[in-house]
């Protein structure tokens, strides 16, 4: 990490590396003394306009390991609400096919209470080790004491790769997780492939999705990634399995955890849009927020259930539950209809998994109908409920 810093007692009050600096993040007090602010970017202006060496440019490089020493992949799969979350089944998944042509071996690891049965059911998915922090004092998620086990499983089996599904949960453990381990990682991976060195090539989108970056972590372990749900394949439930559940010890620093659960209440289970097995989707193409209901009423005669594009949710015709895309939900239906979407790159990249596509859209040129297995050109509002009537027609 690289920071800067600034020597006052060499510093002669100049303002010289306020005015070098391109971003505005060096500010001026009363006095003349200069101080960093929020727009600093670590750029080095200022360290080279300094005339008097008082600014310096300080950077910590973590010490690079023995990649050789670190091997396998581990999943962490999470319990909440009494229910295993299906991303764990994706991710151990991925990892089978990640590690087969290393031979490395699939390990899994769980923290809470009553995991037994979860466990046991794990194992007929191909994991060779289903590692567990059971008590009756991790219930609930606690980030510290959640972080120390799953820090005690890696410390004494040292895997080459960590994956944790991109969830509430998962998103407040795995940064705790690299920052106790001094490495690397890359959130919402839509792709992962593993190097013959072990590197793990993690491939997500960037600058608004605009192109898909591959991140490394080259001299570091374990290396981490969080990756959403919905984007990997989860592998046969096999009916025989060979892998060992083993049960650990909850470490110290899980027990001397200060905080402390008072009461918790399940909220109503509520479907989400990334469980729909049929979607119809509104884009920008819609006029008035009253014709949402063309999309609704599609999605109700086909038993599925509606989504929106980001536009819709900025003008506030939908809440950020139903939107797909980057800054939304990542869906995989058996069936999605898009109408009057134009297929940008942050919404397509995460719904084009889906196994069937039909896109409606005007624009015989419009983005989306690279990714449509079937594409009508044309008016919505023709089409859409004149498609509803054939719907209603054929279950009558």
């Amino acid at each position: 990490m690289t920071q800067i810093a600034i020597l006052e007692r060499k510093c002669t009050r100049c303002g010289l590396c306020a005015q070098a600096c391109p971003f505005g993040g060096v500010d001026l007090l009363m006095d003349g003394r200069p101080v960093l602010n929020a727009a600093c970017r670590v750029c080095g202006a200022c360290v080279r306009a300094c005339p008097q060496g008082a600014i310096l440019r300080l950077e910590t490089r973590a010490q690079s390991v023995d990649k050789s020493l670190w091997r396998d992949i581990l999943v962490y799969a999470e319990v909440s609400g009494g229910r295993l979350h299906p991303v764990a089944l994706e991710l151990i998944g991925k990892a089978l096919e990640l590690a087969a042509p290393l031979g490395y071996a699939v390990r899994v690891v769980m923290v809470g209470s009553d995991l037994e049965p979860f466990a046991r059911e794990l194992l007929h998915y191909g994991p060779a080790e289903v590692a567990v922090y059971d008590n009756p004092a991790l219930a609930g998620f606690r980030a510290d004491a959640y972080a120390a086990c799953v820090e005690d499983y890696i410390r004494a089996i040292r895997p080459c790769v960590v994956l944790v599904g991109a969830t509430s949960l998962g998103r407040s453990l795995a940064p705790r997780l690299a920052t106790r381990f001094r490495t690397g990682l890359t959130a919402d991976c839509t792709r992962l492939l593993l190097r013959d060195n072990s590197d793990l090539v993690q491939i997500r989108p960037a600058f608004g999705g605009n192109i898909m970056a591959q991140i490394v972590t080259t001299h570091t372990r374990p290396q981490f990634a969080t990756v959403r749900y919905k984007v990997m394949d989860a592998p046969p439930r096999l009916e025989t399995c060979g892998g060992a559940i083993v049960h650990r010890d909850i470490p110290a620093a899980a027990a001397a955890s200060r905080a402390i659960c008072l009461r918790s209440e399940l909220l109503p289970p509520k479907r989400g849009i990334s469980e729909a097995e049929i979607l119809v989707v509104g884009g920008r193409g819609l006029r008035r927020e009253a014709d949402l209901n063309l999309i609704r009423a599609l999605a109700g005669a086909l038993g599925g259930d509606w989504a929106v594009t980001r536009p819709l949710v900025e003008k506030g015709w939908a809440t950020n539950d139903r939107q797909i895309g980057l800054s939304g939900r990542t869906v995989r239906p058996k069936l999605i209809i898009t109408c009057g979407v134009s297929g940008a790159i942050q919404f397509t990249s995460c719904m084009r998994a889906s196994e069937r596509i039909v896109a409606i859209n005007t624009d015989p040129s419009a983005p989306i109908f690279d990714v449509a297995h079937i594409a009508v050109t044309g008016d919505l509002y023709q089409i859409v409920p004149r498609l509803t009537g054939l719907v209603k027609e054929a279950k009558a």
